[in-house]
């Protein structure tokens, strides 16, 4: 844990293989991180621009685009959950997440079979299947968790989503008779990108939106009491230069939760970021916020929608591009 007594995790948003043996293993010596994500976007930039790739991808020259990228992603996260193990061991976390396609965001069947067999030909009980938060994937989550596959429930931005991965954990739970480590992945920033510019115009607070909302998805996640399951705070990097770096991991410190962040953000954080709990915020401030916004004329559910579409596509454009380019 980065801070014990909050039992809160700091876990580090990036992969590429030349991190993966320096900085990363540095940052877990140090005890800054101890878990680490991955998506398309970030095997994306990963595969494309690094020269770390090449001598592995010269000998898959007979394999499909996307058997090649499948054997560089699960050699990275092989390598990871390798790093990551003692750390595992110790109960301390050390789980890499892997994704599935995205493109089976809307299979259910298609889902549960690829992360099946991605977690056996990784073969390390470390790894973490991430799922998608649709109707498809909360039967994958239930189906995954349910053979003992730790989950993270991803690309989640409102409350009915939260809960939705919650009660698929906790069926699956029952079936396997025992919990196993779940996350469910609020994405932040993104929301007050789609907002602030309208909202400043409107006189209400900015970069505000997207901690409440996930501020609020906190409050029922830690309500629920699904055991083993914790709310992922996501998307924390700072693309307004107004905002200190390391902003979202600040604002959105809390007890039971993890935060998976770039890793110049979990640096800023280090450096000079507080350790002061920030989480719960009150329904009542909460709600406050969000009648101001709906005062100004703004639909929050169509926004939120809008960012749940918006991330699907990101997610498959980015896959889309690892092959044509593979």
């Amino acid at each position: 844990m980065y801070i014990e007594e909050l039992k809160f995790s700091l876990w580090a948003d990036f992969i590429e293989r030349d991190y993966l043996d320096n900085e990363f293993k540095e940052l877990i010596k140090s005890k800054t991180i101890n878990g680490a994500t991955s998506n398309p976007a970030i095997f994306k930039n990963a595969i494309l621009n690094s020269s770390a790739y090449k001598d592995q991808l010269s000998e898959l020259s007979e394999l499909s685009a996307k058997q090649k990228y499948e054997a560089v992603a699960i050699f990275d996260i092989k390598k990871a959950a390798n790093i990551l193990k003692p750390l595992y061991d110790s109960g301390d976390d050390g789980y890499v997440s892997i994704e599935v396609d995205p493109f089976l965001c809307d299979d259910a069947e298609g889902t549960i079979s690829e992360g099946k067999r991605l977690f056996a030909e990784i073969g390390r009980e470390n790894v973490m299947i991430k799922i998608p938060a649709t109707d498809a994937g909360y039967i994958a989550m239930k189906e995954l968790s349910g053979c003992g596959i730790a989950v993270n429930a991803t690309l989640i931005f409102k409350k009915s989503q939260a809960i939705s991965c919650a009660k698929a954990f906790e069926a699956g739970a029952k079936i396997n008779g025992e919990a196993v480590d779940t996350v469910i992945s609020v994405f932040v920033s993104r929301i007050d990108r789609a907002l602030d510019v309208k909202l400043k115009q409107k006189g209400v607070d900015v970069a505000l939106s997207g901690i409440y909302n996930s501020a609020d998805i906190y409050n029922e996640v830690q309500k629920l009491s699904v055991p083993k399951c914790r709310t992922l705070f996501a998307s924390t990097g700072v693309k307004d230069d107004s905002l200190p770096p390391h902003y979202y991991i600040e604002k959105l410190l809390a007890y039971n939760s993890v935060n998976t962040a770039p890793i110049d953000t979990i640096n800023a954080y280090v450096k000079n970021g507080k350790k002061n709990k920030a989480l719960p915020i009150s329904d009542e401030i909460i709600r406050a916020h969000f009648k101001k916004i709906k005062n100004g004329g703004i639909d929050m559910d169509k926004v939120l929608d809008k960012q749940i579409d918006d991330g699907l596509v990101d997610f498959k454009d980015a896959f889309k591009d690892i092959l044509e380019n593979l």
